[in-house]
C-alpha cells in the first residue's frame, strides 16, 4: 500500500503544485488503484508516474468545487483509449452523477466501460469486500464535503512451520489447508486445527483523507489510531481565525488533531500557493512542534504505508 500525491496545492494549479489529486495504490492487495479527488490536470499527472488509467477502478471525491473534480471528464475518457474496459466507481457528494454525466453528454464523449455512482447521503460504511472497508463522514466546509477512512482488514497469522515440523506433519497440500485455519486429518489419524499452527495475526493499517474541512469531531472519528492520516494545511500558524472564516485548517490544527488522535504519520497537502519554497518548510517545522512524523508533501511524492511491527511480552520488557 503507497499513497502517491498527484496534486497538493490549494485553489488553483501553480508552477510548483498541481490541484488536488491522491492516488492509493493497492497494486499488491487487490491490483488497483483508488483515487481521491481528481483536480484539473490529474491525468496530465499520471503521465509522469507508473500509474495506469486502467488499473484505477475506485474515484473518491471529497467535494465538488473545482480544484477537486474539474480533471475527472478528461481522466473518464482517457481511460477509454488506454485500456481501461473495466467497470469503474465514483463515491462522492450528492451532484457528482449529475456534472459527470452532463459533461459526457455534451461533450458527446462515449465511454468503453460502465460507471457505477454511489452518491453519499449519510455517513458510514460506503464500501466493503474482503480485504477493505471505506468509511465516510461529512467535514465542515463551504459545501458539502467528506474525508475518508480506508481500513484495511487484519491479516491471517503466518504458518508456523517450524512447530508443524515438531509434530512431525509432513509437508505437502495438508500445509495449505493449516495456513487457512482450517481443521485437516492427517493419514495416521490425528486430527490437527490449523488455528494451532498460525502466529498472531497481523493487523490491517488504517489511511483517511479529509477534504477541505475546519475543525469538526468528524475529522476525530476519521483519524483515529489512523497509521496515516492525509490532511489539508491551506493555512499557517498564527491563521486559524482566517482559516475558519474561509472554512480551512491551519498546519497546527491538523498536527494537533494528528495527536489528540494517536496518528502515527501526518501527511499535510493542499498548500496556498503563498506557500513555496522555504515557507512551505515553515509549515512543516511548525507542525513538527507540535507532532514530529508530519511532512509537508509535493507533488509526485510517494509514501509506503508500513505494518506496524508486532510485539510480544519480551518486546515490551
Amino acid at each position: 500500500m503507497e499513497i502517491e500525491f498527484l496534486g497538493t496545492g490549494a485553489g488553483s494549479p501553480g508552477k510548483f503544485r498541481n490541484v488536488s489529486s491522491t492516488a492509493l495504490r493497492l497494486l499488491d492487495e487487490r491490483n488497483s488503484v483508488w483515487l481521491f479527488d481528481v483536480g484539473e490536470a490529474t491525468q496530465h499527472q499520471i503521465l509522469r508516474t507508473t500509474l495506469k488509467p486502467r488499473k484505477i477502478d475506485k474515484i473518491f471525491i471529497t467535494h465538488l468545487h473545482g480544484d477537486h473534480i474539474f480533471g475527472l471528464p478528461g481522466l473518464l475518457s482517457s481511460r477509454s483509449f488506454q485500456g481501461g474496459n473495466s467497470a469503474l466507481t465514483i463515491y462522492g457528494p450528492k451532484g457528482i452523477r449529475d456534472f459527470v454525466e452532463v459533461s459526457m453528454r455534451v461533450s458527446e464523449t462515449k465511454l468503453s466501460y460502465k460507471i457505477h455512482y454511489q452518491e453519499i447521503a449519510a455517513d458510514g460504511l460506503v464500501f466493503e469486500d474482503d480485504k477493505f472497508q471505506v468509511y465516510a463522514q461529512h467535514l465542515d466546509h463551504k459545501i458539502e464535503c467528506f474525508g475518508y477512512r480506508v481500513v484495511e482488514k487484519d491479516h491471517p497469522g503466518e504458518l508456523q512451520v517450524d512447530k508443524l515440523r515438531e509434530a512431525k506433519i509432513p509437508s505437502g497440500p495438508v500445509y495449505g489447508k493449516l495456513k487457512l485455519g482450517e481443521t485437516v486429518t492427517l493419514p495416521d489419524g490425528r486430527t490437527i486445527n490449523g488455528q494451532d499452527f498460525l502466529g498472531p495475526a497481523q493487523p490491517g493499517r488504517i489511511v483517511a483523507l479529509l477534504g477541505d474541512t475546519r475543525q469538526t469531531k468528524n475529522a476525530e472519528r476519521l483519524a483515529k489510531d489512523a497509521d496515516v492520516l492525509v490532511h489539508e494545511s491551506t493555512f499557517a500558524k498564527g491563521e486559524s481565525k482566517l482559516a475558519r472564516s474561509y472554512y480551512h485548517s491551519t498546519n497546527i490544527q491538523a498536527a494537533e488533531l494528528a495527536k489528540r488522535m494517536h496518528v502515527k504519520m501526518l501527511l499535510l497537502n493542499h498548500i496556498s500557493a503563498r506557500y513555496t519554497g522555504k515557507m512551505a518548510q515553515d509549515l512543516q517545522h511548525q507542525a513538527r512542534e507540535i507532532f514530529h512524523n508530519t511532512r509537508v508533501v509535493k507533488d509526485f511524492d510517494e509514501v509506503d504505508v508500513p505494518f506496524q511491527k508486532l510485539t510480544t511480552k519480551g518486546d515490551e520488557q
